[in-house]
């Protein structure tokens, strides 16, 4: 009957537990239907829907709403094995297994709850001041890198990093985030991070290498710097932000981001630095809290 509706409950003190009644209005539509509809939001909500609801629960897995989800040129990125695979089991290979692009040089993967394109930029494809100075750089491998070389400080005085990245390659109407992946750093020395597109006026900070410090205040001379700690990630890196910016996209917009990461004021010599490259990614937007 249409008069009746369809629940969820929490049940238990503080909630917790989802009961999901066996009817529901959706019962009515046909399973394409319902996967037109899903494809239509994000992949969050379908895992979601399919959890809440017996409706949902096989719907969400065809292949009409993960195709959605996918980049046009997947096929392009999985290896021959997954070919035949669902676009549910592509699309979550491709969150969780960074893909090599451009001959090793970045790597692409798919934000996990909503597709979206996150790139990083290894140290390779980047620019750094005396990299091809053996007494300053050393190209190495470093276990848990992404690719086949990092770069490694011997000896410098000044420090220069500075990557592009193009608006197509990233998804459109998103906020990004950029980080610069490393190991190791120095002590005590401020860091200029500018991020911006090219030819225009870039955002500013500082930060420093140093995981001991964290909200701390650094004074040399009349100059006072305020950092932010880098933080630890999953596979044994650190990483620390250098700036945000907003990517409209679209077939008419083609501006290159540039992001770097300057010391050159305090010229005393730095070492030990290793260099991953640049990890581009959408950005976690806080939003006003609400009383009411």
């Amino acid at each position: 009957m249409m008069s009746e509706t369809h629940s969820v409950e929490s049940s238990g003190e503080g909630g917790g537990e989802i009961n999901v009644s066996d009817w529901s209005p959706f019962d009515t539509l046909t399973e394409d239907c319902i996967s037109n509809i899903v494809s239509f939001t994000s992949p969050r909500d379908a895992c979601v829907f399919a959890a809440v609801s017996k409706s949902f629960e096989s719907a969400v897995k065809s292949d009409i709403i993960w195709e959605k989800f996918l980049p046009l040129q997947y096929p392009s990125m999985i290896p021959p094995s997954l070919a035949s695979s669902s676009k549910m089991e592509i699309y979550f290979y491709l969150c969780n297994d960074p893909v090599l692009i451009e001959d090793g040089k970045k790597c692409v993967r798919l934000e996990n709850t909503s597709g979206k394109r996150c790139i990083m930029l290894s140290a390779e494809s980047l620019y750094i001041k005396w990299i091809n100075d053996t007494h300053c750089w050393d190209w190495i491998t470093s276990p848990g890198s992404r690719f086949e070389r990092v770069a490694k400080v011997n000896d410098v005085c000044w420090f220069e990093i500075r990557g592009t990245i193009n608006t197509h390659e990233l998804s459109p109407r998103t906020h990004y985030s950029s980080y610069i992946v490393f190991k190791e750093g120095f002590t005590d020395l401020p860091i200029e991070a500018r991020v911006g597109v090219v030819g225009k006026q870039a955002s500013k900070r500082f930060f420093c290498f140093d995981v001991s410090t964290d909200g701390q205040f650094f004074k040399r001379g009349r100059r006072t710097w305020y950092f932010e700690k880098p933080k630890e990630r999953e596979d044994g890196w650190r990483e620390i932000e250098l700036g945000r910016f907003f990517n409209k996209g679209g077939l008419m917009n083609s501006d290159e981001f540039e992001m770097s990461a300057i010391a050159t004021e305090l010229r005393h010599w730095k070492s030990g630095f290793i260099l991953q490259g640049i990890e581009i990614r959408p950005a976690t937007i806080q939003r006003p809290r609400t009383v009411g």
